[in-house]
């Protein structure tokens, strides 16, 4: 209870998760993010096993990973914000390949920015020690970790883009469409420019 606890802390935190999640709601809906949020999940099970694991050389070798994929994460999300900025005017319901980026996109971005997260890298590979005694969790208690370290963020992330979704019905006009595909992309260029420095 107390991990979900702080799970749930963590997720309410904002940062480029959040980020990348309102924008692509706001330019998408519903459907453009969820992807987003599944790609997340990926990273959400892979950094608290790495946590429990403590493959130390893993780490090490990561390290350089991580520093690839922040580079990776920033050019999807300026590529995307550049995209969706040329198009401010099409309307956000419209089935446009540049503001609606696919499912696939969408996954790969949220793996991207989960795994350039260093809010999430701090919190599971140096909080979750504190929460458990990493030499006695047993394979069932790892899958438990791993699957409440998914279940929590996941949830919040659903709730927030519906949230998001929601709202982005009530923008209909023309005058209100281009200020919010404007603001969905000033949001993913910069989350991308941010990446890198984070």
């Amino acid at each position: 209870m107390l991990y979900a606890a702080g799970l749930f802390a963590l997720f309410l935190t904002p940062g480029p998760v959040w980020v990348a999640l309102m924008a692509r709601t706001l330019s998408g809906g519903f459907g453009a993010a969820w992807p987003l949020a599944a790609g997340v999940v990926v990273g959400d099970v892979l950094w608290p096993l790495l946590a429990i694991l403590g493959v130390g050389w893993l780490v090490s070798v990561y390290g350089a990973v991580l520093s690839v994929l922040k580079w990776v994460a920033s050019l999807v999300f300026i590529v995307m914000g550049a995209a969706i900025l040329r198009h401010r005017d099409a309307d956000l319901a419209s089935d446009s390949r540049l503001t609606q980026p696919g499912r696939w996109s969408g996954f790969v971005a949220g793996l991207a920015v989960i795994l350039g997260n260093p809010k999430a890298i701090l919190f599971y590979a140096g909080m979750l020690p504190g929460f458990f005694e990493i030499g006695a969790l047993s394979a069932w208690d790892i899958a438990a970790i791993c699957a409440l370290s998914a279940a929590v963020p996941l949830v919040g992330n659903l709730v927030l883009a519906a949230s998001v979704g929601r709202a982005r019905r009530l923008l209909a006009s023309p005058r209100a469409v281009r200020r919010t595909n404007t603001g969905a992309a000033l949001l993913l260029i910069g989350v991308g420019v941010a990446i890198p420095f984070l």
